[in-house]
Parts: structure tokens; sequence; C-alpha cells
């Protein structure tokens, strides 16, 4: 994944400046850089144009959307700091977590060299995982396509003009692209390639590329992409539904002589074709940029053991600051994670004596009294009311963020009570406003089956089926054909297997976990 990189344009995310932590807030993205503050606007607009561009290539609308589903993405120095995000994941060079309010991690600095990965190509292919989620809500996507349809976009060549031109050759996949006989088309094309070596994976990528390349721009196979995403979402078996993309047996020998050319064709988006908004910037306060180091790593997922450490640092970056929301909003966020809830409903009580309307300082006072009653196994209606009220509150302040209704939701399981019609109906529209939660959209499908809803049932959970980054899609592949077979019922029994794997199973009650990313990039 990602192993070689080619710098094919200057890098998108400016060299360390020494400067202060800023904030820049536009319509599909809230950045965090340590970095000048023209040179963090400048970077926020490119992503801002870059997205516009996506849209324009591929005929997407553009649809409002709450302030807390815009993507979060949290710049870091370095390769090696994104990967102590990520303990075990020692490949990592950036990485995106779609939950309810999704993030993304991105080091400022790489692409020392021509083979290095290049800082840019990593944002981009994070947020054209982002993209895809959040614009093809109901389409399954195999994972040659995901990963292909990001890389293609990875390249994207930003011009002085305010141009960009997609498709650019990337050079970096070399290895993957014109070592076909490391994994052959027919397993490129099957819904699960099987374990990979890192070798392997690199094909997987490289010819992703390729194949998406060659369906995008070679006139001869117009619409035979669409023809064969089309035939997988109307459930037919992938090895019909490759036969859409016609001499399938000779498509290795195809593509090899096509990305043999001396040069492939692009597309160039002038500047005026791509006009976006605004884009603000502010310098943290003192105390935003103190805690920023706790606040990052809880943002990235941790586990038990990292809970522990990063709660200690929370706890010494926010004492000098116990008035300031935003130092006691971090300070409820790791303390909650290490499990101290009494601590954490402490930090955001101070957080909300000063910020009222602080929708994250509520969340945690709601989370932290739910994860108390959960614990003393309390079932009583007044203790679930006090619990549920803070969601409530939280979803008056913003209504289309989705984590309040989700949180709702999850409450009546965490109180072993049956979810009424409304906790029903706020699961549902929190799944229609982020689609691209994984977790979240198998809870709506569990939901539609209870309901036995089979059509928008096998539309929630059809694109699980085939998620590149997830686990359980033989699961999903049995569900889904039990509710071809036998309808809703029959189909959520067998979802509702004790052996279920994590993915056919609910997300966790804060919308985010050390298991929900690394999705992205590699560098070996």
């Amino acid at each position: 994944m990602f192993r070689k990189a080619l710098l094919l344009c200057a890098c998108l995310i400016p060299s360390a400046a020494l400067a202060e932590w800023q904030e820049a807030s536009s319509r599909h993205f809230v950045l965090y850089s340590n970095d000048k503050p023209e040179r963090v606007r400048a970077f926020t607009t490119k992503l801002e144009r870059f997205d516009k561009a996506l849209r324009v290539q591929r005929g997407m609308p553009d649809a409002p959307i709450s302030p807390e589903t815009r993507l979060t993405v949290y710049v870091v120095d370095t390769i090696d700091d994104v990967q102590k995000l990520v303990p075990g994941q020692e490949n990592v060079a950036g990485f995106y977590a779609p939950r309810a309010h999704p993030v993304a991690f991105v080091p400022r600095q790489s692409g020392t060299e021509k083979t290095d990965l290049n800082a840019q190509q990593i944002l981009l292919h994070e947020y054209t995982h982002h993209f895809m989620l959040s614009n093809w809500t109901n389409a399954a996507f195999p994972a040659w396509f995901v990963e292909g349809f990001a890389e293609f976009n990875a390249t994207a060549m930003f011009r002085d003009d305010g141009g960009i031109t997609l498709g650019a050759a990337p050079q970096y996949r070399a290895f993957g692209v014109f070592n076909s006989d490391m994994l052959p088309m027919s397993r490129v094309l099957s819904p699960d390639p099987g374990r990979m070596s890192e070798e392997q994976t690199d094909v997987l990528y490289g010819r992703g590329w390729l194949l998406t390349h060659y369906l995008t721009f070679e006139p001869s196979r117009a619409g035979q992409l669409d023809a064969y995403i089309d035939a997988i979402n109307a459930g037919k078996p992938v090895t019909e539904a490759k036969h859409q993309l016609k001499d399938v047996d000779k498509l290795d020998r195809v593509l090899d002589r096509y990305a043999e050319q001396s040069r492939l064709p692009a597309r160039t988006l002038t500047g005026s074709a791509l006009a976006v908004g605004e884009t603000t910037v502010r310098a943290l306060t003192p105390a935003e940029a103190a805690v920023m180091p706790a606040r990052i790593r809880s943002a990235a997922g941790v586990g038990a053991t990292q809970a522990q450490a990063v709660v200690v640092l929370a706890r010494r970056l926010a004492a000098p600051y116990p008035q300031d929301a935003a130092a006691q909003n971090v300070l409820a966020e790791a303390e909650y994670d290490a499990g101290n809830y009494t601590a954490a409903e402490a930090a955001a009580d101070r957080a909300l004596a000063t910020a009222p309307k602080s929708m994250h300082a509520m969340l945690y006072k709601g989370m932290a009294l739910a994860a108390t009653a959960r614990t003393a196994k309390k079932t009583d209606a007044a203790t679930w009311s006090a619990v549920r009220h803070w969601f409530l509150v939280a979803n008056k302040v913003d209504t289309e963020d989705p984590l309040p209704l989700t949180l709702f939701y999850n409450s009546f399981g965490d109180a072993d009570q049956p979810p009424t019609k409304n906790a029903d109906a706020a699961l549902l529209y929190a799944y229609a406003l982020a689609p691209y939660d994984l977790g979240l959209r198998m809870q709506a499908g569990r939901v539609y089956l209870q309901q036995g809803n089979a059509v928008e049932a096998r539309r929630a959970i059809v694109p699980l089926a085939y998620s590149a980054h997830g686990s359980g899609g033989d699961r999903i592949q049995q569900v889904l054909a039990m509710l071809d077979q036998k309808g809703s019922a029959a189909a959520l029994t067998v979802l509702d297997k004790p052996d279920a794997p994590s993915d056919a199973k609910a997300g966790s009650a804060s919308g985010k976990s050390a298991s929900d990313g690394p999705a992205g990039p590699k560098k070996s």
C-alpha cells in the first residue's frame, strides 16, 4: 500500500513553519495545523477546489451538511507522528476514520526523495475515500475500485490558474502497475482478493488505478464501469458482473499495453469551473493549543492501554486552564476513554459552565452518565431520562449532527430497553446524515430488518459486503443472500449470530474507537 511514491508536483501541505496552531474552516473541512495562517488558508482552499473537481468530474451535487460532519483534518509533523497514533501499524502513512464525526490524520513533512510518499497524495487519497462514502451512499464498490479511484484522484495536479488536472500517472505505483503476475485480474476483480502480501497489495492498488484510468478515458470502454458497478449493486454475482467489462480473460494484457503508452490521457478542469467559498482561519487560543497533543491522540482513537497514557497527558495539559471550555472538553474525552466516568462528567460540567452550548460537553456529560448507569446496571426511567436529556439538548443545538441521534438510540440498548419508534427514527436519520460511518450503517440495516423493510435494509447493508477496509464481508454476503431468499426475519437471525464479526455489530457509543482506522495509504 503506497510503498513507493514520486513527487508529481509541489507538496500541498507546506513545510513546518514553527508558527502557532491554526484552525481553518470551510464548507467541507475543518483543519488544524501548526503553521502560518496564510499557508493554512491556501492549503484548505486547495482542498475545497479538489472537492469541487471531484464533483465536476463525476457530476455530483453538493448538498448542505452539518458543520459536525465536515472532515476534520489533523496535520502532524511527519509520517512517524502518524504511526505513533496507531501502534502496530508501522506502514501507515496517513489515515481516515469514517465515523459520525469523520477525521483524517496526515503528515506535513514527507516526500524527501523521489521514491517517498508525498503528503499531498496521502491527503487526497484519504479525502477521496470520504467523498465516495459520503456521495455514493447506497452503492457497493469492490476493493480494487475503492483504492483505484482514490489513487486516480491522489495524483491531482494544482495549476497556478486555479485549475486542477485529474488522471496524472502515479509513477510511485510502477511496481504495482507492471507486476500483474503477482495478482492477476481474476483476483483483482474478486469481491475478496484474500490474504495478500505487501507486494500483492501494491499490485491491487496499482492495477486498481490502471483499470480505473482505462475505463475512464478509453473511448471503446465507455459505460462499462457503470454497467459493472450497476450489476454488483443489482445483486448479481461478481463472476457475472465482471463480464460487463468485456474480454476479462484478456484484460491483464490489454492493461499492460495501455500502461506502456508514452503519454496517458488526463483531464484538466479550469479555475473558473472550480470556484469555491470562503475559508476562515483563526489562531487557537493558548488553552486550545496547549491541549492539542492530547486532543489529537484522543481523536485518533485509543485502546485501553493508550487511554491511560492519554488521560495523564490531558490532565497535565489542561491543569492550567480549569475554566476553559476547550481544555476541559479535551480532558472530559480523555477521562471518558480511560473509564473515569465521574471525572469525565466533572470536566464536562466545567466546560458547560463557561460554554453552555458546547456540543462536545453535552455529549460527554450524557455519555459519562450513561456509562455510570450502565456499570451500576440501572434501568429505572428517571436515570435514563437524565441521560437522554443531554442528547436531546445537543440535538436541539444542531439537528443535523448524527452523533446525538445515535447516542440517543444507543441509550436504550445501554439501559437494556427496547428502542422506541422515536429512537429508531433518530438512528435512521443519523444514518442518512452520516452514511460513511460503517458502524452506523450496520445499525441502520438492523433496524430496517427489524421493521421488515427489506428494500432499505439491502441498501444499507450492500456496501458493507465490499468494504475495502472492513471485516466480515462473508457474513454480510450471507445476510444478503438470506434476505433475498427468505426475507428480513431470516436475515436478522444470520446477522445476529453470536460469532458475528465486529463490522456486523453496532458502532461504539462515542462514535469512535481504536479500531475504526486506519483506512488509507501505507508506506513501507
